[in-house]
């Protein structure tokens, strides 16, 4: 299946002043005609009530999978039933954290890498950094969060907000992080699509970086990181009437 990121792409290449018709480059290209023309409509207030909800229930309840988190949204007034709530999960890339079958067999993705830092004594800065993502909702949208934590210092050494899942502000945030601080001699992330991608991992691996990641259905494995996320949620995000990215931008930079 195509990226979203490489239809991006191929969508800029796209040149409305050329002698070509937009079919006929479109059909070089290899993406249907009705992307070029498409525009994205904003999620409804509905839509936006409903995912910040999951939000928190997620961030209180990482174990919790759609059923009990369509219980829970009772207590928010909402009413929908787990397919839709299956759906917004997915849109928001989260997954409940629950040991599943077969932990003993490796994933069989092309860039999925072993766990490394069990019973590893971390004892000094730019030995292992964590980078994980999450969802940052306010009153008129969403964002995307990735955060990079020094293990040893406990220190954000990188982060990014984007309105979109696209790969690219992560690398720029690992780029940021890199050039500041130095690189780290391990990165675990867990085994989501934005750290098991081509670009990601190239990137890692052009600057001599192991790679290690989390166990599938082991959030403990990066705790540190997880753990950071939730309390900036709680303890700033949480308390603060978000209404739109830029807010989000300064409340989290002023927490950090």
């Amino acid at each position: 299946m195509e990226s979203s990121l490489d239809l991006t792409k191929k969508k800029a290449l796209i040149d409305k002043n050329s002698k070509l018709s937009i079919a006929r480059q479109c059909k070089l290209l290899g993406i249907s005609r009705s992307t070029v023309y498409y525009k994205p409509t904003p999620p409804s207030e509905d839509e936006i009530r409903i995912k910040n909800a999951i939000d928190r229930i997620y961030t209180a309840h990482p174990c919790y999978g759609t059923r009990r988190i369509r219980k829970e949204l009772e207590d928010y007034g909402i009413f929908i039933g787990r397919s839709r709530v299956r759906r917004y999960m997915r849109e928001m890339d989260i997954d409940a954290i629950y040991p599943g079958p077969n932990l003993s067999k490796r994933n069989k993705l092309h860039h999925t890498y072993p766990y490394l830092l069990r019973n590893v004594n971390i004892d000094h800065a730019n030995q292992v950094w964590g980078i994980d993502l999450s969802y940052i909702g306010t009153s008129h949208g969403w964002m995307y969060l990735v955060v990079i934590i020094d293990w040893y210092t406990r220190f954000v050494v990188g982060w990014g907000l984007s309105n979109t899942l696209h790969i690219e502000f992560v690398l720029e945030a690992v780029k940021r992080a890199i050039a500041r601080y130095g690189k780290p001699e391990i990165i675990n992330s867990d085994q989501g699509c934005h750290f098991t991608c081509k670009d990601y991992i190239e990137l890692l691996k052009s600057n001599e970086i192991i790679i290690s990641m989390n166990g599938k259905g082991r959030a403990t494995d990066n705790a540190i990181t997880e753990r950071f996320l939730r309390s900036l949620k709680h303890e700033k995000l949480y308390l603060e009437d978000l209404h739109n990215g830029r807010e989000a931008f300064r409340a989290i930079d002023a927490y950090i």
